[in-house]
């Protein structure tokens, strides 16, 4: 079955496509991607996304205007990456604005901005939406959902396999051994901190603007990593909590920068010298490479570590992981077919298939809900259906 998966993160950037085909058992199908295509939020849209996502005060009009817009861009990046509308079923993520991780007695609660009904007619095609919900009503973070999907796709191997996303949020995926004393284990995965929300945020600040990212992490290559100040960041709570745990730019947002660019300036201060733009990306490159190592270093050994996402291709934040993540063979996804943007699309294409065959497609263990749940609630163009 051809499925089309759409993914936004929390970078706000744009939307990753991915037209994928399954079959097969669910737990292991058999997949191939048949095409892929990024799709770029135009600037005032990825502007208004991240100002919402910090928790700006918008009017319920304008809410609807974003959610519309978001929308729009879902169906070019469909229509991009699938122009023959190969896809009978597409399984789309939207846009989140805002995500609370359970804290009782308050339950969890996730919001992804995407008008399902218009995205089915414009495509006509069923659409599977609103894939956290289930988790979250039955006690669970929502979060992350891609670590079962990236057991599902790459199998396992003769060790502990990690896969690394860094998107805005740096998150885990640990899939156990296919051999040995391990193999009874369930797959892991967790939220560790911030890889690019932090960075995205200092670079538009230090630049006026004019830039959104370090590209290949040449502005942090020139700048000094202020390690005594990493080591107190990593005590944080967050960083020291275990799974299941997730989180996003409600805690590593403006306010967070602002926070660390304080701590920042104060230790260049004791050691009478002037803090750079430089200095700070540095620092906070390394900060994202650092967390994960962190993590890593609590649980089973893997022995290598599979990068993804956007941050994949900022050369000072790899060698950092490479640097800090000793003895683990660090490289990229693509060495295994999968582009560091086509990861969380096809792992969506995936929960969509799973959720047309009824399979659950979350991981308690994972996300600490109550038992295993399909994901989606699913939408038929107003003249479609399967």
């Amino acid at each position: 079955m051809a499925v089309l998966g759409l993914m936004s993160g929390t970078s706000a950037d744009g939307v990753d496509a991915v037209l994928a085909r399954f079959a097969g058992p669910c737990h292991r199908p058999r997949w191939q991607i048949l095409a892929s295509h990024s799709t770029p939020y135009p600037e005032p849209l990825r502007q208004e996304l991240v100002a919402v996502g910090q928790g700006a005060r918008r009017s319920s009009a304008e809410l609807l205007d974003l959610a519309e817009a978001v929308t729009e861009v879902q169906a070019a990046a469909a229509r991009a990456c699938d122009p023959r509308a190969q896809a009978r079923l597409v399984g789309c993520h939207g846009q989140t604005i805002w995500h609370r991780p359970p804290s009782p007695p308050r339950r969890g609660a996730s919001w992804q901005l995407l008008q399902a009904p218009l995205l089915a007619q414009l495509l006509q095609c069923p659409v599977v939406h609103d894939l956290r919900a289930a988790d979250l009503a039955l006690g669970g973070q929502g979060a992350p959902l891609v670590p079962a999907a990236d057991e599902a796709l790459l199998g396992r191997s003769g060790g502990w396999r990690a896969v690394l996303n860094l998107g805005g949020i740096a998150n885990l995926t640990l899939i156990p051994p296919r051999s040995g004393p391990d193999r009874r284990q369930v797959v892991r995965g967790w939220d560790c901190g911030p890889a690019n929300t932090l960075l995205d945020l200092a670079v538009s600040q230090f630049s006026g603007g004019e830039q959104s990212i370090d590209a290949g992490g040449a502005w942090a290559s020139r700048g000094r990593v202020d390690e005594p100040t990493l080591e107190r960041w990593l005590l944080e709570p967050y960083f020291q909590q275990t799974g299941p745990k997730s989180t996003g730019r409600e805690l590593f947002g403006h306010a967070d920068l602002r926070r660390r660019l304080e701590d920042l300036e104060q230790a260049a201060g004791q050691q009478r010298q002037s803090l750079q733009p430089a200095d700070v990306l540095a620092s906070l490159t390394a900060f994202s490479a650092a967390v994960v190592a962190q993590d890593l270093g609590r649980g089973p050994q893997p022995v290598e570590l599979l990068v993804a996402g956007g941050g994949s291709r900022n050369r000072m934040l790899m060698a950092e992981l490479r640097r800090r993540c000793r003895g683990v063979i660090v490289r990229p996804l693509a060495e295994l077919g999968i582009e560091g943007a086509q990861r969380e699309a096809l792992a969506f294409a995936l929960l969509a298939w799973w959720h047309r065959r009824q399979h659950p497609g979350n991981a308690p263990a994972i996300t600490g809900a109550l038992r295993p749940a399909v994901l989606g609630v699913c939408v038929q163009p107003p003249c479609g259906g399967f």
